[in-house]
């Protein structure tokens, strides 16, 4: 049977901090550093942080989403919505859609689609010269075309990676 590790935020978080300190070091300021904690640290009033990066429907969808993006306003957070691969068309679109709402906008991570999958799923949010568009139709904006769908089931995925837990036991979300 395996080791299982247990995630331990406050030395992770400590260990972060030095790794900045010496990337600066050797780099010097003209570069910008991103480190990607994947939530697994609890929120800090210090400052220490510039994007709010969660995957939205991990925290509830959109409305928690507006209301965590607001509390960033604060502390002058910027949002970068986890858009991994396996984030599906419309949750990219409510990511899109979320970003053209809230002021404090930083960074969209998106996935480009097949032209199967806009087949599918039309109205899915592209990339054109850089930019995310989104379908200006009501809701999201992202449709779905069930027939063509059906041709495609889905595929079974190991979510195994994200059963990470502190040491008392306590789950952590990825």
């Amino acid at each position: 049977m395996p080791v299982i590790t247990p995630w331990m935020p406050r030395p992770t978080s400590g260990g972060v901090i030095e790794m900045f300190r010496l990337a600066r070091k050797r780099f010097g300021d003209e570069i910008e550093l991103l480190h990607d904690m994947h939530e697994r640290v609890e929120p800090m009033s210090k400052r220490w942080y510039d994007f709010i990066r969660i995957h939205i429907s991990q925290i509830g969808g959109i409305t928690p989403a507006m209301k965590v993006a607001r509390l960033g306003e604060w502390f002058n957070v910027r949002t970068a919505w986890h858009g991994p691969g396996d984030t599906s068309p419309v949750g990219h679109a409510a990511n899109a859609h979320i970003d053209l709402a809230v002021w404090n906008f930083g960074i969209q991570e998106c996935k480009l689609f097949s032209d199967l999958t806009y087949e599918v799923f039309p109205g899915t949010p592209y990339v054109k010269d850089g930019y995310l568009f989104v379908n200006e139709a009501p809701g999201l904006g992202v449709d779905i075309n069930e027939e063509l769908a059906a041709r495609y089931p889905v595929k079974p995925y190991n979510y195994n990676w994200t059963q990470v837990r502190k040491a008392d036991g306590t789950p952590v979300r990825p």
